[in-house]
């Protein structure tokens, strides 16, 4: 028995030739796909790599635009792999000649979706942060992000744990971006007096200590340091109903330097409050015992 007998034989009711021709097209689509997005990563991961370059894309592009890419690779390989199957084409006639029901039900389905790779594109480009950066997000999340895809982005906390965000929410929250621009942050440093403490000796206090903190920086301007404006500015803020508030501002290089440093100072401001013999009012009760004759 030759070979072109071989390949006329028939496999449940199909030519053993059809189905060796089906499964070499499909394993040629299949190559050509995983070559294809492999190149992509590839290229794109180098372009992160390359320095000195007039044009050149950031992680957060780079990343987003290559998974679009690969995306449209993977729709496209499907799209070719359907096409071998017999009986597939009058489908995809049928399916464009409704195009319209379709898209309106793709978009009843997705509106979600799309909205989120939507906003998606808007950060991406119109950058309002980027990987890396530093961000509050409506004063509830606070982290740096991770990774922006097409659906969300990912936020790491203080915890180290990972919050994933739809885009479309996002892109229509408040952010604070610490990394956008100057990256030296204003620590406010609070703290409550008594109505009967000498206000100046107190400052004094608080801007020595404040001082003294290795996290501190002169964030004045040279026409500030000619005016004598001094490196620590404290102030009174308020006049609550049991303390008076008096305010410091600590510049610190970055906002995790700024944090810390806001709690070294309360505790070491505290302490020496204690040994100056400043009272920081608190509010306090006294319980009224009742006894009954018998």
């Amino acid at each position: 028995m030759d070979i072109e007998k071989i390949m006329e034989m028939s496999l449940f009711g199909i030519s053993i030739h059809a189905v060796l021709r089906f499964c070499i097209k499909a394993a040629i689509i299949y190559l050509f796909v995983r070559i294809v997005t492999g190149l992509v990563k590839y290229f794109f991961n180098r372009s992160l790599k390359r320095q000195g370059r007039l044009v050149t894309l950031d992680e957060t592009r780079t990343s987003f635009i290559r998974q679009m890419v690969v995306a449209a690779v993977y729709i496209v390989g499907c799209a070719a792999f359907l096409s071998l199957i017999p009986g597939m084409e009058k489908i995809s006639n049928s399916i464009l000649a409704s195009a319209g029901i379709l898209a309106m039900a793709v978009g009843l389905a997705s509106q979600e979706a799309l909205s989120n790779i939507v906003s998606g594109l808007f950060i991406v480009f119109s950058r309002p942060f980027k990987v890396g950066d530093f961000i509050n997000v409506d004063d509830i999340v606070i982290g740096t992000v991770t990774e922006i895809t097409l659906r969300h982005t990912v936020v790491r906390n203080a915890e180290n744990r990972m919050i994933i965000i739809p885009n479309s929410k996002i892109s229509s929250s408040t952010i604070i971006n610490s990394s956008f621009g100057e990256e030296a942050t204003c620590a406010f440093v609070e703290v409550g007096v008594s109505y009967t403490t000498d206000l100046d000796f107190a400052m004094d206090v608080m801007r020595d200590e404040t001082m003294r903190h290795p996290m501190l920086i002169d964030h004045r301007s040279p026409k500030e340091k000619t005016d004598g404006t001094p490196q620590v500015v404290i102030r009174v803020t308020n006049l609550g109903d049991s303390a008076i508030t008096l305010r410091a501002w600590a510049w610190a290089a970055t906002p995790g330097n700024a944090f810390v440093m806001k709690c070294d100072l309360l505790k070491s401001i505290k302490e020496r409050f204690d040994k100056e013999n400043i009272e920081i009012p608190y509010p306090y009760f006294n319980q009224i015992v009742t006894t009954q004759k018998s």
